[in-house]
């Protein structure tokens, strides 16, 4: 049977479901979602297609998983592309959902699997942190221009309420880790990349959290997936320099850090790094080479449970 492409679109308090060429406007709320559940529900061999919006669509997603409907959560960038290939510049809600149908139609992107409620509570947790920490930098950076001394007494209460969040959600970082719930499936992925040196407890647990894919890859789709892969810019006989660019973000974040660590004191990715400093190569780039190295290392380690490390 031929899949039926349903593209969704997701705003804060709406849906737009483009659904065989009808509309169909529904809330962004638990009653919508059995509304828009019980019109897939009228199709067989349905997929959804939606676009990550930042978190307004962790709510309907889920929904899908759990009444078994298949969705797929694309990168906003590739729909956008693909609706301006189309000659549709202009932006509407009900635009955007027909443009997610005809995307689907198109390319037949896989399904997003579902995520169990450890990877959920893990992902929140992680992102919370970063959130917090950001924040923790920049009220430490202004408290230091403040002269007047109620405004530093504020800024330091606020620093030290900042401090004690973060502890708390490292403390929930622990007890998730140690849970019964997950057995010690998460624990054990988290103590094999740790055993990596230059990778922390809090970078291991960042890109279980973002990659939960991690072990189950090749070595070009782990650096893809990080934004890590370099990118060819050519045409005829002119060469641009290779860019690195898409994936996740935050798995790059992660990754920057231990690469930093890993460059002074990993033996094997402390040689690759001078290797290519010696070769002419920028700081940076070979920086991004080690975070490259890295991410493939780490799907290594949890794809081969014999594998042995020599760092």
């Amino acid at each position: 049977m031929n899949t039926i492409y349903a593209g969704l679109d997701i705003a804060k308090h709406n849906l737009q479901l483009h659904l065989a060429g009808r509309f169909h406007d529904l809330p962004n709320t638990p009653a919508g979602y059995q509304r828009l559940i019980k019109l897939l529900s009228c199709k067989s061999d349905v997929q959804v297609v939606c676009e990550a919006t930042g978190g307004y669509e962790r709510g309907v997603v889920a929904a899908l998983h759990q009444a078994g409907i298949a969705v797929s959560v694309l990168n906003p960038a590739l729909v956008r592309h693909f609706a301006r290939a189309q000659g549709q510049r202009a932006k509407t809600d009900r635009l955007d959902a027909a443009v997610l149908s005809a995307y689907g139609q198109a390319l037949k992107p896989k399904p997003t699997p579902a995520r169990s409620a450890i990877q959920q509570q893990l992902a929140e947790l992680i992102r919370r942190r970063g959130q917090l920490l950001d924040i923790l930098i920049m009220q430490r950076q202004q408290a230091k221009q403040l002269s007047l001394p109620s405004l530093r007494r504020q800024a330091r209460s606020l620093v030290r309420r900042l401090e004690r969040d973060l502890e708390r959600i490292d403390t929930q970082l622990q007890q998730l880790r140690q849970s019964r719930t997950c057995g010690t499936a998460l624990d054990e992925r988290a103590k094999k990349l740790e055993a990596i040196t230059g990778v922390g407890a809090i970078t291991a647990l960042s890109v279980l959290a973002e990659l939960p894919e991690l072990g189950t890859l090749n070595r070009r789709q782990a650096a893809a997936l990080a934004g890590l892969a370099p990118h060819p810019r050519q045409s005829g006989q002119w060469q641009g320099r290779r860019s690195i660019g898409g994936g996740r973000p935050r798995v790059r974040q992660a990754l920057y850090m231990a690469a930093l660590v890993a460059a002074r004191a990993n033996p094997i990715l402390r040689a690759f790094y001078q290797r290519l400093r010696a070769a002419g190569k920028p700081s940076k780039l070979a920086l991004t080479a080690v975070m490259r190295k890295l991410v493939v290392l780490m799907n290594h380690v949890l794809k081969y449970p014999n594998f042995v490390l020599a760092n």
